[in-house]
């Protein structure tokens, strides 16, 4: 049975009486509303594979959907908000060979340093954190589930996904999938595929890697079953594996919301999908959100350029949290964008303005800048204009405007925006 492992403490969040208009977000289909339902929203968002952790792509990301959950528990609508640890997977492995270091020590130690810095930056913790590992069993019994149903052929001593059937359904030319999939984890040139877009399930045993017992054999899952699996168990139950409906209604949608970097919309997100409509005959996600990549000074921001800007090291460098949650605050979150210091020069300054407007006994009216803030997020969480609201305000406390409450402010910038200041 898969269990949390390694969540970070979870935050308080103040109570606010502001009224929060409905969630409208941009998701990768079209405009997405999330209204006041009575069931929770049920939530995946794909978590990281531990190493190099946090970075600020990273950051960006997990801050998004943390303004997501934010948003929905002010407005009163339950979250079930699941992450996952993806500490079974190829580049773990290549770096921990590269850093003579076991995968287990590493992945470890990176789950505990991104634990950490998510509770710096104020990131409300899932509901529940599951690793590959931990989920292993549940992992196995759908790939099983998957070959007796005839959705794979095995190469090699590998498992694949019969991808065919789902290929009608791909936003993008068959050469742009098949140059992304070689990029992104994928083996199109190896011979005797199917297709060369049919993602691997199983993979056979390998020298100095981590292997289970399965009916398909001594090895571990591929990537994108590892989602597809923990996702189904723990937002729709242990019992999504034994049934099985093609259901063709307008809510026949597993889960709400599947959300990562704009990375990931293929061909993880495609073939997660994929792999959970085979394994329940329903559609996967009702919606997609995908957070824009972050760059440095001109350049993309990756691990194999060795530019990776690291929340631990600025925290180390003494960098205020809210310092850093402001900058990343101050771009729309699909956006690509460039991260330089300058931006946090600028959210240091208006930080330690904002600060000290909070600080006086008498300040400009509020009730228009808490309402103005929550418009600006139900709208496709616009969070540069509800900082500009917010600065805005501090500009009219400044110029001696009064007749705001403090109180009232300090409790919902921290409730809606993560903002403990």
């Amino acid at each position: 049975m898969s269990k949390i492992i390694g969540s970070w403490p979870a935050v308080a969040i103040p109570a606010s009486s502001a009224e929060a208009p409905t969630l409208k977000l941009l998701a990768t289909s079209g405009e997405f509303s999330v209204s006041r339902g009575s069931q929770p929203f049920k939530m995946y968002v794909c978590g990281i594979t531990p190493y190099d952790a946090t970075h600020l792509g990273h950051a960006a990301t997990y801050l998004t959907f943390d303004l997501i959950n934010r948003y929905l528990k002010l407005s009163g609508r339950e979250v079930s908000f699941v992450e996952n640890i993806t500490d079974i997977d190829d580049p773990l492995f290549e770096r921990a060979r590269r850093d003579n270091q076991s995968w287990e020590e590493l992945g470890g130690s990176q789950v505990a340093l991104f634990a950490s810095d998510m509770t710096a930056l104020r990131i409300l913790p899932p509901k529940e954190y599951v690793s590959v590992t931990a989920a292993m069993s549940l992992i196995i019994k759908a790939i099983e589930k998957l070959v007796n149903s005839g959705f794979t052929y095995v190469l090699a001593g590998n498992v694949y996904f019969r991808i065919s059937k789902f290929l009608p359904e791909l936003a993008l030319s068959v050469e742009e999938a098949l140059n992304l999939f070689a990029d992104r984890g994928g083996d199109p040139e190896t011979p005797g595929k199917e297709s060369p877009l049919d993602p691997i399930l199983w993979v056979a045993n390998r020298e100095g890697e981590p292997g289970w017992n399965s009916e398909m054999g001594f090895g571990r899952p591929g990537w994108h079953v590892e989602c597809s699996v923990i996702a189904l168990h723990h937002l729709i139950g242990a019992d999504y594996i034994d049934r099985h409906s093609e259901s063709s209604e307008n809510d026949s949608f597993e889960i709400d919301l599947q959300g990562g970097g704009s990375d990931l919309i293929f061909p993880h997100h495609f073939m997660t999908a994929a792999i959970g409509r085979a394994l329940t005959g329903r559609e996967f996600a009702r919606a997609y959100v995908h957070t824009g990549m972050v760059g440095l000074d001109g350049e993309k921001m990756s691990k194999s350029k060795g530019n990776l800007v690291l929340v631990s090291n600025l925290l180390k460098d003494g960098v205020d949290p809210m310092e850093i949650r402001y900058a990343l605050l101050s771009e729309q979150y699909f956006a690509d964008r460039m991260w330089n210091a300058d931006i946090l020069i600028r959210a240091q300054v208006n930080v330690a303005k904002v600060r000290s407007a909070l600080s006086r006994n008498e300040v400009a009216p509020t009730d228009q800048v808490i309402s103005g803030i929550a418009a600006s997020l139900a709208s496709n969480l616009n969070s540069p204009l509800a900082l500009e609201i917010l600065e805005n305000w501090v500009t009219d406390t400044e110029k001696g405007l009064t007749g705001g409450s403090v109180g009232e402010l300090s409790r919902f910038i921290d409730a809606a925006l993560g903002l403990a200041l």
